[in-house]
Parts: structure tokens; C-alpha cells; sequence
């Protein structure tokens, strides 16, 4: 009995993916649960398991393909064994089974990549010759042959002509080249960065913050900290919590704009951006004010191990009033983050670098972050995104005021 395979529920307002990878072939057996394709939205990534023991019978749709919820990607036959591709060819006619073997050898001496270029040039591919491993054809080989001029069949002697001039402009480089698609995840970031840039006044304000106390803090408690919660103390639990203390004082900061209309947030879902397979992604923090900094801590370690495995839910990337970026973990030591549309405020971290500041009339080494927020300017006046900054600072330089809530 064949089973459909579909596209399924992609999650809110996304009714559309790509065909990332299939990890069977058709033929091949499957057991039921097991993931056999892998789908691509512009938030996140979905293995689609086989809804049924057996055999994949057909394939609908290749790699990069745009399919929609419900769509068939292909059927099962339940409970069969490992079928051929196609239909085989008799036993006793040998003249098929050398073809198979001809083509199964024209297939192992050229790449993927090289093949496809063939196919689509309608190149002779007895013509190439193959510089890659063992003589297999590689992508540059063929690009050659497809860039080498044709050879006249019957070239008339003629006196040989002056040199051309050589070309003023740049030369082709289409060798050098290599032309990809962009993921749906890339493509979606595109287009939400062109529509903040777009539609909000973004403006940004720095400020630097002195480490020391928290470092010390770190120092001090991190051992019985993990060793009782599970997990270590690290710098982002305490800066959603101060950033928390600072969207109560300024609640502006964790608002929207809607037409006419400002909504204000009395929640704090708190973005927090963690590297994943095919870039940042930003998993939120829900009523994040009601965690302790352990809750915190363990979901963010766990965002970000499932960032990296593709395994978020598209529901723990949707939402969020305010966003924290830090680009401290890549080595940079300042930037101007982009807000995350329709929020209004995004706190960017740095790297921490010992740097020379004055104290009580003395030059002393201290361990300093950068701090910046960028903010819509069409809700937040500059006083109020300056406030809120040096609230963060103030938080963090004295962590008692995170206990004692002044």
C-alpha cells in the first residue's frame, strides 16, 4: 500500500519551503519516524519523517524546489522491500547490464557539479579531460572546454594576424565564480534588514561598561553556582536581567509601533541572537523577568544547541519585545546592530577588552565592554535610549542592584 509523504504545518503565516536535502533515495528503505527529507522556511528547518515503514516508491520533488504545505513529496509502499530506482533488465540481456556499468563509470569519473554543467552546455564529455583525483572531471575542467573556442574543421593557411590589443576593462573570471541560491532563512534576514532599515528611524548610542564586578562575581560564585544548578554563570543571564530593570524604567524601549498607535509591552520576552548551521538566529526568552538567572541560563544554552542542530521550533523564534546581540563571542569590539522589526530597541554586546580608564585621579588597567543600542527615533528620544543605556551600566558594574531591584 503507498503512503504519502507531505509537506507538513510549517507553523504561523508560513506556507512555503524548499526542499533541502533528501537523506533517502528512491528505493531505498525507510523505517517509520525516520527523517527522510529535509525542508527549508525562512525561519527555521524541518525534518520530514516517514509517516510509515517500507520502501520509498517515488520522488516528487529534487533538492531546491519550492513546495507548498500539503504537496506530496513522494510515497512509501508500506511495508516493501528495497526497491530499484527503475525498472531492472532482464538477466539474460547482457547489452543493458553493460550499459549500467558504462554509465555507473562515465558517473564515478566526473563530479556532480562538473556533470551538471555538461548537461546543460550539451558537452562531449569524451572531450574532457579530467584533472581531479584518479582523472575525475572537475567543475574547472568543464568550465574550460566551455570557454575554449571552437576548432575549425578545415582551417585555410593565412598569414598570422597582428596581436590584438589587450582588453582595458576586467577579464571574465566565470572560472573563479561560483553562482548559489540563497537559503529561504538567508533570503528572509535580506528582506527584514531592507525593512528596517526602511521603515524605522534607526539611531544608535554607545556607552562602555567596566566588567570587573561581574567578572569578580563569576569568580567567585561560578563553581557553587554550577554546581548546584547544573549549568555555569554567564554574562548574557545578568544582561537580560539588567536590560529588564531598564525596559521597566523606560517601557518606550520594549513598545511597537501599529499605524497610528503605540503598544506597549508588560511582558519581557527578551530575543537572545545564538549562532545556528546557516547563521544567527534569535530564539526568545519568554517572560523572561519571571526566570532566575539558572532558567535562563539553561535555555540559552539549550537555543543555542538545537540553533546548531536545527532543531528550534518556529514558535521559539516568533515574538519578542526586545532583542540582545553579542558580538563579543566573534571578536568584535563595536558595531550598530539592526532592530528586529516591529521592535523598537536592540542592545548589542562586545568583546571585553582591558583597557586604560581613569579612576579617582589614577590610570588603572581595567576589563571594558562596549555597549550599543540602537533604537527607533520616531518612538524613543535620544535622552531616553542614552538613560537606558546607563541604566544596563549601572546594573552590571554594581550586580547587587540586580539582586536588590534599585
Amino acid at each position: 500500500m503507498a503512503v504519502e509523504l507531505k509537506v507538513p504545518p510549517l507553523g504561523e503565516s508560513i506556507t512555503e519551503a524548499v526542499v533541502g536535502k533528501w537523506n533517502k533515495k528512491q528505493g531505498e528503505t525507510v523505517a517509520a519516524d525516520e527523517p527522510i527529507v529535509v525542508l527549508e522556511t525562512d525561519k527555521v528547518t524541518i525534518d520530514v519523517p516517514a509517516p510509515a515503514a517500507g520502501a520509498i516508491a517515488a520522488i516528487a520533488f529534487k533538492e531546491g524546489d519550492k513546495v507548498r504545505v500539503g504537496d506530496v513529496l513522494g510515497t512509501i509502499e508500506a511495508g516493501g522491500a528495497s526497491a530499484p530506482a527503475s525498472k531492472p533488465a532482464a538477466a539474460a540481456e547482457p547489452a543493458p547490464a553493460a550499459s549500467a556499468a558504462s554509465s555507473a563509470s562515465a558517473d564515478a569519473r566526473i563530479t556532480p557539479t562538473a556533470r551538471k554543467i555538461v548537461e546543460e552546455n550539451k558537452l562531449d564529455v569524451s572531450q574532457l579531460k579530467g584533472t581531479g583525483a584518479g582523472g575525475r572531471i572537475t567543475k574547472e575542467d568543464a568550465l574550460g572546454q566551455l570557454n575554449r573556442p571552437a576548432e575549425p574543421s578545415a582551417p585555410a593557411p593565412a598569414p598570422r594576424p597582428a596581436a590584438p590589443p589587450a582588453p582595458s576593462g576586467p577579464r571574465p573570471r566565470a572560472d573563479r565564480e561560483e553562482r548559489v541560491k540563497m537559503t529561504p532563512l538567508r533570503r528572509r534576514v535580506a528582506e527584514r534588514l531592507l525593512q528596517a532599515q526602511s521603515n524605522a528611524a534607526i539611531l544608535t548610542t554607545f556607552n562602555e561598561v567596566d566588567m570587573g564586578e561581574v567578572m569578580d562575581l563569576r569568580k567567585q560564585y561560578n563553581e557553587k553556582f554550577q554546581a548546584k544548578h547544573g549549568v555555569k554563570l554567564g554574562f548574557m543571564s545578568l544582561f537580560v536581567r539588567a536590560a529588564i530593570e531598564a525596559l521597566k524604567t523606560f517601557p518606550q524601549v520594549n513598545a511597537e509601533i501599529d499605524g497610528e498607535d503605540v503598544i506597549f509591552k508588560r511582558y519581557y520576552d527578551i530575543g537572545v541572537a545564538v549562532s545556528g548551521s546557516r547563521g544567527l538566529v534569535v530564539p526568545v526568552l519568554r517572560d523572561a523577568d519571571s526566570l532566575s538567572l539558572a532558567d535562563m541560563e539553561k535555555k540559552i544554552g539549550d537555543f543555542g544547541t538545537r540553533a546548531r542542530n536545527d532543531k528550534l521550533t518556529i514558535n521559539e523564534l516568533q515574538g519578542g519585545t526586545f532583542t540582545i546581540s553579542n558580538g563579543g563571542t566573534f571578536g568584535s569590539m563595536l558595531s550598530t546592530p539592526i532592530l528586529n522589526p516591529p521592535q523598537t530597541g536592540i542592545l548589542g554586546m562586545h568583546n571585553i577588552v582591558e583597557r586604560p580608564v581613569a579612576r579617582n585621579g589614577q590610570v588603572v588597567i581595567r576589563p571594558i565592554m562596549y555597549l550599543a543600542l540602537s533604537y527607533d527615533h520616531r518612538l524613543i528620544d535620544g535622552r531616553e535610549a542614552v538613560q537606558f543605556l546607563v541604566r544596563i551600566k549601572d546594573c552590571i558594574e554594581d550586580p547587587t542592584r540586580l539582586l536588590l531591584e534599585i
